[in-house]
């Protein structure tokens, strides 16, 4: 689902969260997750790590099926690129994999040259 993200799936987003530094990766996934709450922590349920979530505004409403709230979460496996340098994803990186410098409230994320090629590449704007 992640990688067919539209602007209205992110209509209600204020806030982007970071729990790490996204200056320093390459590149993270972005899912959209079904979560309780529009703000806050959300509950993290992969392997691996959550980088980032967002917040939602007050206008936000639950899903009518499952009464939750959908909101984009920014995690990294453990196979992915910032832990194993020469690994699976030395070059090219997931279909979900975004820069996190692209990143934006109401703004789905981009490839860059960066998220696909690595740290030596040059930041594609």
């Amino acid at each position: 689902m992640s990688s067919l993200l539209t602007a209205s799936d992110l209509a209600h987003e204020v806030k982007v969260v970071w729990l790490e530094d996204p200056e320093e990766l390459d590149y993270v996934r972005q899912a959209l997750d079904k979560t309780p709450r529009r703000r806050g922590k959300p509950r993290y349920h992969r392997d691996g790590r959550m980088i980032g979530f967002t917040e939602l505004g007050d206008t936000a409403e639950a899903d009518p099926d499952s009464g939750l709230q959908k909101r984009r979460v920014f995690y990294l496996l453990p196979h992915d690129r910032d832990a194993q340098p020469e690994g699976l994803y030395r070059e090219g990186a997931p279909g979900e994999a975004v820069d996190p410098r692209t990143i934006q409230p109401r703004q789905v994320g981009r490839k860059t040259e960066r998220s696909q090629r690595g740290l030596s590449a040059p930041t594609v704007a």
